[in-house]
């Protein structure tokens, strides 16, 4: 279940709607920016964190602006909630917007790679195995992330 609302009472709700139906259904929660980020976190029954990248925000002078940061990987990682990377999204995008959706994803990797953080790439059943685990390793990501992201 994807959910694209930014009021998180509403999540909230839908959260506990969902795990009354069906305890083992997925929560994906679409991101925004950091403030909304970070509370999404702090939610329990959140499993995916999908697209913190995707955002028409400016990127800094010295750094991108890539929707994370290392204590939202970290507080992602204490609750066991992953990253996703929606591959679809990124194709839909012209080659500039591209470019730089991507910079933010090696960001990204980068950090969960530190804090120990999980990533996955979404739509799973879409791709190969191998090809979530070359695209993962191609963005400066570790085997073990891409292992990860495959299964």
């Amino acid at each position: 279940m994807i959910l694209q609302t930014t009021n998180l009472q509403e999540i909230k709700n839908q959260i506990q709607k969902a795990k009354k139906t069906n305890s083992n259904e997925i929560i994906i929660i679409k991101a925004g920016d950091e403030e909304f980020n970070r509370k999404v976190l702090e939610i329990k029954g959140v499993n995916i964190l999908l697209g913190p990248e995707s955002h028409n925000r400016k990127d800094k002078l010295k750094q991108r602006d890539s929707g994370l940061n290392e204590f939202l990987c970290k507080l992602a990682a204490k609750n066991n909630i992953k990253i996703g990377i929606s591959i679809q999204e990124i194709q839909s995008l012209p080659a500039i917007q591209k470019a730089k959706t991507l910079a933010r994803i090696i960001q990204n990797i980068q950090l969960c790679k530190r804090t120990k953080t999980s990533i996955i790439v979404y739509p799973k059943d879409k791709y190969k195995p191998q090809d979530v685990m070359a695209f993962i390793i191609t963005l400066k990501g570790s085997t073990i992330q891409g292992k990860e992201a495959a299964e």
